[in-house]
């Protein structure tokens, strides 16, 4: 039987770092029921006192990211109050560059939030993986800062977009066996990267694709989407793109027990070797 737990995160911003933070730690205790409750853009004083009620109600620890000291200072006192443990995941690693610094923290709520030159970095590169998703405008390749390829559902496209919010221009080209990739895959001086997985959870997605796509009065599947999950075509296709991707030395990524945050990892090692 699984522990339960409630946590309360509280945050001035989004509460996307301290969400990660929290998820993160979160999946080191297996054996525990966490369930998340978020309460984010806490910048007053009213909204703090709501967000004690409601702690009150649904007792739990907190962990919170407020950088305004007066709000810190009302959250000390109202966890302390109803005797609910609290930790400032901000807190040390502000002391700590401090006095790297020498600098004191400006404590800006939600600074990392900034319309500079990365955020536009991140808008433009997410405008290029729209444009040349699944083999669009293959023209435009030589502008990219990596292209993935790999046959159906290895998870290229939501790969892209997840570097695309890194600031990372990814373009992916589909590898079909029978037909010749784009020519300009072969000529692009861009890094290129093959993704692959293995044939059995290959199968396992597609299937669960093909059951998404079925119209509602279709009975039958299709000579190709028996094809599309058949173990002995799957595996050829997989070795088939394997093969394109020795022959023209790109490297090759198995994605089949990596998350897309772990194959991004990954990806970005190989740009940061090939630049």
């Amino acid at each position: 039987m699984q522990n339960k737990l409630t946590l309360h995160l509280v945050s001035e911003a989004t509460g996307q770092t301290l969400d990660s933070v929290a998820r993160a730690c979160i999946a080191q205790f297996p054996n525990t029921d966490v369930r998340l409750r978020h309460w984010n853009l806490i910048r007053t004083q009213i909204q703090l006192r709501r967000v004690l009620r409601n702690i009150a109600l649904d007792r739990g620890p907190v962990m919170s990211s407020l950088t305004d000291p007066t709000l810190q200072a009302d959250m000390e006192a109202g966890c302390a109050s109803m005797q609910v443990r609290l930790l400032d995941v901000l807190d040390n690693a502000l002391r700590f560059l401090t006095e790297e610094t020498g600098e004191a923290a400006t404590r800006h709520p939600g600074g990392q939030y900034i319309m500079d030159e990365s955020y536009y970095q991140r808008i433009e590169a997410m405008h290029y993986v729209l444009a040349h998703d699944d083999g669009q405008e293959t023209k435009g390749l030589d502008n990219a800062d990596v292209i993935l390829v790999g046959v159906s559902r290895v998870s290229k496209t939501p790969t892209c977009f997840y570097l695309a919010n890194r600031g990372i221009k990814a373009a992916n080209v589909p590898l079909v066996m029978g037909l010749e990739p784009p020519a300009p895959l072969f000529t692009t001086k861009r890094p290129v990267i093959g993704l692959t997985i293995d044939p059995e959870r290959l199968i396992e997605i597609r299937r669960n694709r093909l059951s998404q796509m079925m119209p509602s009065g279709r009975q039958a599947a299709s000579a190709a989407d028996y094809a599309y999950v058949d173990l002995e075509k799957v595996q050829e296709e997989l070795h088939w793109a394997r093969r394109l991707c020795r022959r023209h030395n790109w490297p090759v990524i198995d994605v089949t027990r990596r998350s897309i945050e772990e194959t991004s990892a990954a990806i970005l090692d190989l740009v940061d070797m090939n630049n």
